[in-house]
């Protein structure tokens, strides 16, 4: 499948540890690599929610772990945290996980239907340099990308700890009209991840964005 989209992050191995290699052997068993899988599943769920570069995976395992009835796919393109979800899912036996490993914005072009009830996007890399802010994922095309692929009144929500990514983000959305902005979204209190708390500790600031499909 060819990338049509300018890369959003680094191609890089990274650190793994031995456990978490270790836990890569199991990733068929919760791969998905066709949006029909999960229309295959839908029956067996109340609600679909994507989250998208879900990191080591702990906003996700905690949704899971509480919404039990609701199917929790996370997309990630670095093997620690992809290793490291794995373990989580087997250490607690969750059965309510599936994973998507690459280019999430590929996986969504290939879709042509609603699909989803929420989609998440947890403070992604801000590409802080000026000559890099192209490269971030969240822009106007984004938002007709996820548009296409949540139900109707299903909801977007995105974060970022760095202001004039925040800038940006506003910027495209009122750039575009096929959402409504909810002044409050229960996502906003989700458990902070380690990377979140660190943001804060640093002095920065956590920017939420929920959005509602209405068109």
């Amino acid at each position: 499948m060819h990338n049509k989209f300018l890369p959003s992050f680094v191609q890089r191995k990274g650190r793994i540890t031995k456990s978490q290699e270790d836990n890569l052997n199991n990733l068929h068993s919760y791969q998905i690599t066709s949006h029909s899988q999960i229309l295959s599943e839908k029956d067996n769920f109340k609600e679909i929610i994507l989250e998208i570069g879900f990191g080591n995976g702990e906003n996700l395992v905690n949704l899971a772990q509480e919404n039990p009835r609701n199917l929790y796919i996370g997309s990630e393109v670095y093997l620690a945290g992809i290793g490291q979800i794995l373990g989580a899912i087997r250490d607690n036996e969750l059965t309510n996980i599936r994973l998507i490993i690459g280019d999430i914005r590929l996986f969504l072009d290939e879709i042509n239907q609603p699909i989803f009830d929420a989609v998440l996007i947890i403070c992604p890399d801000p590409w802080p340099k000026l000559k890099h802010h192209k490269r971030r994922m969240i822009n106007s095309d984004f938002l007709d990308l996820t548009h296409k692929v949540l139900k109707m009144s299903g909801h977007l929500f995105m974060s970022t700890d760095w202001e004039n990514y925040a800038d940006s983000i506003d910027e495209s959305i009122n750039q575009n009209l096929i959402f409504e902005v909810l002044t409050s979204s229960s996502y906003e209190h989700l458990k902070l991840t380690k990377f979140q708390q660190k943001a804060i500790d640093e002095g920065r600031k956590i920017y939420h964005f929920s959005l509602k499909k209405i068109s």
